[in-house]
């Protein structure tokens, strides 16, 4: 008779007599410290985490090896990292990446010296990703950071090169062939959930919207649009962003401005050089205003002599950000009823629609594109076209 193969987790458990954490791998007791401690269900996480990756059993341990721990190296690389990742003295979003990612590091494998870490361990890493529900883009783009430490580590002269060319060899999780959660795809948002949007959002979001609609902006190419950076000629216009996704690589980004943009950004053109185009303190004052002139009964004595509270918590401020301009766009969803989109999404509505009527290649270099594949994710395909063609040829 053939006993049936176990798929339980091995339990994290109190040993009574001494107080320590437990667990029991291939027969025997492995004690992780005090029971209920961080230190114990990190120690816990660790062991599992490798008896689980290496087929329900423990790796050979290696011998105690000289060199820094990973928390070590961590740290050391966190100095370089803070000064590295950020702009104009402000951290970027890929510091906060970083910063999650390395936490599925150094959790299971902070005490661990650093030369001492391999393959097997970082896929241990990628299992904790996927359980704990990150979908599979996520968890690739944690892993390849994780790497990028062990580099830095390499360069540095912290760890050993062989080291980084191991943990090459771990491949990203495949669409379908791992456990990891899978995304949809973003797709353009529908038109006329668009329409019902602007129907309701104040004019400076109207406007930003209706932009990208025709340029194909990043979000954050639009909320910081302002005069001086737009050059005005008698033709076309052109937008040339502060900052942008890739002037890191030195990589130029220009905006085409057509007449219908033109229209759209003249009202908004008379103002400082260097302040923002679009304010929701405008905005907010804007609305506050029509909200008087469509007020049907007088104020009362105290109503006219309230004022807002200099305290108050949220204050419009004078340049809209990406966070502010998606929720002003989600809060106007939800009061249309319409299904959820942001921003982003627009940027496919844009690339589609000039990929449609011109090529990929016009769209791409509108996009601010280098190569096709980039511009590829953006295009919705028309099936229908294709369909035409066959029904023709084929």
């Amino acid at each position: 008779m053939t006993s049936r193969k176990t798929t339980r987790i091995p339990s994290y458990r109190v040993h009574s007599p001494s107080g320590q954490a437990v667990v029991t791998l291939d027969g025997k007791d492995h004690y992780l410290g005090r029971f209920g401690t961080e230190e114990s269900k990190a120690n816990y996480e660790r062991l599992v985490g490798e008896y689980l990756v290496h087929g329900r059993q423990l790796p050979e341990e290696k011998e105690a090896t000289e060199g820094p721990t990973i928390n070590e190296l961590v740290l050391a690389y966190w100095e370089e990292a803070q000064t590295y990742y950020q702009r104009d003295g402000k951290p970027t979003s890929e510091l906060d990446s970083m910063r999650l990612a390395l936490r599925y590091l150094r959790r299971p494998y902070g005490r661990t010296p650093a030369r001492d870490f391999g393959p097997m361990a970082l896929k241990v890493c990628r299992q904790a990703m996927i359980e704990k529900g990150l979908s599979r883009g996520v968890c690739n783009g944690y892993t390849k950071r994780i790497k990028r430490l062990f580099r830095w580590g390499v360069e540095n002269e912290m760890v050993p090169a062989s080291l980084y060319h191991a943990l090459q060899a771990v491949a990203g999780l495949r669409k379908g062939r791992s456990a990891a959660r899978e995304t949809e795809k973003v797709k353009p948002a529908p038109e006329g959930d668009i329409e019902a949007v602007l129907g309701i959002v104040a004019v400076p979001v109207q406007a930003m919207i209706r932009l990208q609609l025709l340029t194909g902006m990043r979000p954050g190419e639009v909320v910081q649009m302002r005069p001086c950076d737009i050059e005005r000629t008698d033709g076309v216009w052109i937008y040339r962003p502060a900052q942008h996704k890739t002037d890191y690589r030195d990589q130029e980004r220009a905006v085409p401005l057509g007449p219908r943009a033109q229209k759209i950004l003249t009202p908004f053109m008379e103002r400082g050089a260097e302040g923002p185009l679009f304010s929701p303190r405008e905005a907010e004052a804007a609305r506050s205003a029509r909200r008087r002139l469509q007020r049907k009964t007088p104020l009362t004595p105290s109503q006219a002599r309230r004022k807002r509270k200099a305290n108050a918590r949220r204050k419009p401020k004078d340049q809209y950000t990406t966070g502010s301009y998606r929720r002003v766009i989600s809060r106007a969803c939800a009061r249309t009823g319409v299904t959820p989109w942001h921003p982003h999404q627009l940027r496919h509505n844009a690339a589609t629609r000039i990929a449609a009527e011109f090529d990929d290649d016009v769209a791409r270099v509108v996009l601010g594109h280098r190569t096709f594949a980039a511009t590829a994710f953006y295009v919705e395909r028309d099936h229908r076209k294709a369909a035409e063609v066959m029904a023709k040829v084929g």
